[in-house]
């Protein structure tokens, strides 16, 4: 048994009665009565264990807690457990990390235990406050809705935030640990991203944690330093959220009326809140200066303590800090330069001539679906960092509409050029010109070098985004992937690949005139970096631990040139996989486990395939592993196989009943598994209905409509729809199944565009 608490943001009124609000702050005195055989944890060290007997005799403990400090509701918590704890002491504060009995022993915490200590001095020192608690709990449950949640003192996370195996000697796991655990600690040291400071009300919730979400990042690189803060940075926070950013119509700090109309305040914790708020936080340390910035953090952490603030207030204090010096000049007020950030939805693009100099800033927005009555005439006020022929030059402003930078022409020379928005420090993308694009592509292919890697990232992620949204033709992005032959570094190739080949395209490029020309293009582009991580894998694995990118990413790397057909890519697979069959005991590298067994079932016959049958029904196996062998199971290349599998699946001993609509969507998203897949759904729906429902008819409608290219096709999914669901909804699904029928026939000329462009390049 176990108990435990979550109250942000609205449940410590469901917990005891109390005016549930962040500004309304108290203290508290907690005492909690239970089971002997438990202990009981709170935000406040224990001050008195006692015994009191109920009226049929028996004993209960009662523990209670010292009084708090004056904190928010949201921030109370209480958790009641049989758990063990490990613990260790830094600057006077006792930081235990607790879990089951188990996992304590055999050491599945130690390394959360190693930097918890680290990373808290880490913040205090940068921003020169003391942690004012006497002690800090962190405990690992088994569930959790959440990654982690700062609680005042008692901080909870879900297992796989906070445990490590020993074993395990690989930085990606631990980088996520770090991460976590740094930025839960953030909300703890002081910040008044939370518990000393906190925001007035939920609509500024995003300086509370966008502000710890940048600090997160700057703490989980101080303890792991082979991570570079600033690929890790844009890979899992800027890259994503500018993807998410303009589709989204909610601005980062919503008006308190918004807010309070809605009847949930969930929607609020997502990826705007948390890594546009990062995204934005580094922007304005980055023009600031971070010395400045953390000074202006610094003033505003001691005047606010345990009160409550908006985010004026903090612009307020910057903007003090600005006028006490003069090496930084800003353009405009912090207040006006950051509300043009905060208080508008999506963000700018910029276009830029380099004959005349001008640069233009307009909403970025979908041209595609457009409608003409649309106004777009947000104007932001723009950081412009940038570099010519190589050397950085000073920071510049964009506080209009467009502006004409004489610094900015350029010379006839081609190997005159122009990058903006130098190492991704502001939140916005980049149109560039035909001239410079192509003066960038030729750099590109003859010193790649000269573009640091996080803006060939960019350069990259922008072109094809601007593609997507109808700015620029697709053949203009395709050019800036001629060079890749020369690209040494997975983070920029991730990029390369999620863009040219998204996972749930796969079965519809494989269909495509456009692969084997895709294939002979990017084979001949990717046997470089190809070869360099192959030889890790044969030789020595190990020797990647700590290239976090490679544990990231080289699955994609790998499962693409399998893909593509490169022979050597399938060899590897099947013998790696044959090695395994041979000696259970094997372990096929973690990093490609996915891959080699979906490719060592796909090559092989139904000897390999009931291999990894045999392996997923061993009792001991772990969670990531049979999603691994569930995905590998579906890679069969033979129909009777794949129907098998999906039998097998229907039968309730062999599965718990979640696996089944997995197994389903697995089968589906296959080139050769899709209709075998249908027709299973189809014949076998009674019996699927009562397990899955609705939720399994829109995976399969999902994927079936990445099929759809004519009515025909409509006309057969929907004599099943109609027989299937209520009225309403069948309305919906022709509407579903219209747009991916568009989508579709949009796409396949998209691609007769790429098949042609590469008709004429794949040979150079």
């Amino acid at each position: 048994m176990l108990i435990a608490s979550q109250m942000e943001p609205t449940y410590a009124r469901r917990v005891y009665p109390c005016f549930d609000e962040p500004a309304m702050k108290a203290t508290f005195n907690i005492r909690i009565i239970h089971d002997p055989s438990y202990v009981a944890l709170s935000n406040m060290p224990a001050i008195d264990v006692s015994e009191v007997k109920d009226e049929n005799g028996s004993l209960w403990t009662v523990t209670t807690f010292n009084t708090s400090l004056k904190m928010s509701t949201y921030l109370t918590a209480f958790v009641i457990c049989d758990f063990d704890y490990v613990t260790r002491t830094e600057r006077g504060n006792e930081i235990r990390i607790w879990a089951r009995k188990e996992a304590v022993k055999n050491g599945y915490v130690d390394y959360a235990l190693n930097i918890t200590g680290p990373i808290f001095s880490f913040l205090e020192d940068k921003l020169n406050v003391s942690y004012p608690l006497p002690k800090t709990d962190l405990v690992a449950l088994p569930d959790f809705g959440a990654g982690g949640m700062e609680n005042w003192g008692l901080m909870i996370f879900q297992e796989a935030s906070l445990m490590n195996f020993p074993s395990d000697e690989f930085t990606r796991r631990k980088a996520m640990i770090a991460l976590i655990v740094s930025h839960e600690l953030g909300h703890q040291a002081c910040e008044w991203f939370g518990n000393l400071v906190t925001m007035n009300w939920w609509n500024d919730l995003w300086l509370n944690e966008g502000l710890t979400s940048y600090f997160e990042y700057l703490g989980a690189t101080f303890v792991e330093p082979k991570l570079s803060l600033d690929k890790i940075f844009y890979a899992h926070v800027l890259q994503p959220v500018l993807r998410e950013d303009s589709e989204i119509a909610r601005s980062l700090s919503e008006s308190e009326d918004n807010i309070k109309a809605s009847f949930s305040l969930m929607f609020l914790f997502d990826n705007i809140t948390y890594s546009k708020g990062a995204s934005i936080t580094w922007m304005l340390s980055g023009f600031l200066t971070e010395k400045l910035f953390i000074r202006a953090l610094t003033s505003y952490l001691k005047e606010l303590s345990f009160s409550n603030a908006n985010q004026d207030d903090l612009w307020t204090h910057i903007q003090m800090v600005v006028d006490a010096q003069d090496e930084v000049q800003l353009p405009a007020p912090v207040k006006q330069i950051m509300d043009s950030w905060t208080c508008q939805n999506g963000y700018p693009v910029l276009t830029l001539n380099l004959t005349t100099g001008k640069i233009r800033q307009e909403q970025f927005f979908n041209k595609n679906n457009r409608k003409s009555t649309d106004s777009y005439n947000n104007t932001w006020i723009i950081p412009i960092s940038w570099m010519r022929n190589g050397s950085s030059q000073p920071l510049t402003w964009l506080d209009k509409s467009s502006k004409i930078f004489p610094e900015m022409q350029v010379s006839e020379s081609e190997y005159d050029w122009i990058l903006l928005n130098v190492n991704l420090s502001g939140y916005y993308r980049v149109n560039y010109d035909q001239i410079n694009l192509k003066r960038l592509a030729r750099l590109l292919e003859s010193d790649p070098k000269a573009i640091p890697a996080v803006s060939r990232f960019q350069l990259i992620d922008d072109v094809f985004a601007l593609t997507d949204f109808g700015y620029v033709p697709i053949e203009t992005a395709l050019e800036l992937t001629k060079y890749l032959a020369r690209e040494d570094e997975l983070f920029v190739w991730n990029v390369v690949l999620l863009n040219l080949i998204p996972d749930n395209l796969e079965s519809t490029l494989k269909n495509h005139e456009v692969y084997p020309l895709l294939k002979k293009y990017l084979l001949k582009r990717m046997l470089p970096i190809y070869h360099y991580y192959a030889g890790f894998i044969s030789r020595d694995v190990d020797a990647l631990e700590d290239d976090y990118f490679a544990q990231l990413y080289l699955e994609k790397l790998l499962a693409t040139a399998c893909w593509l057909g490169l022979q050597d890519c399938l060899d590897l697979s099947s013998e790696l996989y044959a090695k395994w069959r041979g000696n259970p005991e094997y372990k096929i590298p973690f990093l490609i486990r996915r891959t080699v067994c979906c490719y060592g079932v796909a090559l092989g016959s139904d000897k390999e395939w009931n291999f990894a049958w045999e392996m997923y029904n061993h009792t001991d196996s772990v969670e990531e592993d049979d999603d691994i062998l569930l995905y590998a199971m579906s890679c069969a290349k033979e129909s009777w196989l794949l129907y098998r599998y999906l039998q097998y699946g229907l039968s309730d001993t062999l599965f718990s009943s979640n696996r089944t609509s997995v197994i389903i969507s697995h089968v589906m998203t296959k080139d050769i598994g899709h209709r075998i897949a249908w027709e299973f759904v189809t014949e076998n729906w009674p019996v699927l209905s009562q397990g899955y429902g609705h939720e399994l008819l829109h995976v399969a409608l999902k994927v079936m409509g990445r099929f759809v290219k004519t009515d025909v096709q409509i006309q057969e999914l929907q004599v099943f729809y109609n027989a299937t669901l209520e009225e309403d909804e069948r309305e919906a699904v022709t509407m579903l199944l219209e747009s991916a029928k568009l989508e579709n026939i949009e796409r396949r000329k998209l691609l007769s565009k790429v098949a042609s462009w590469l008709e004429n390049n794949v040979d150079d």
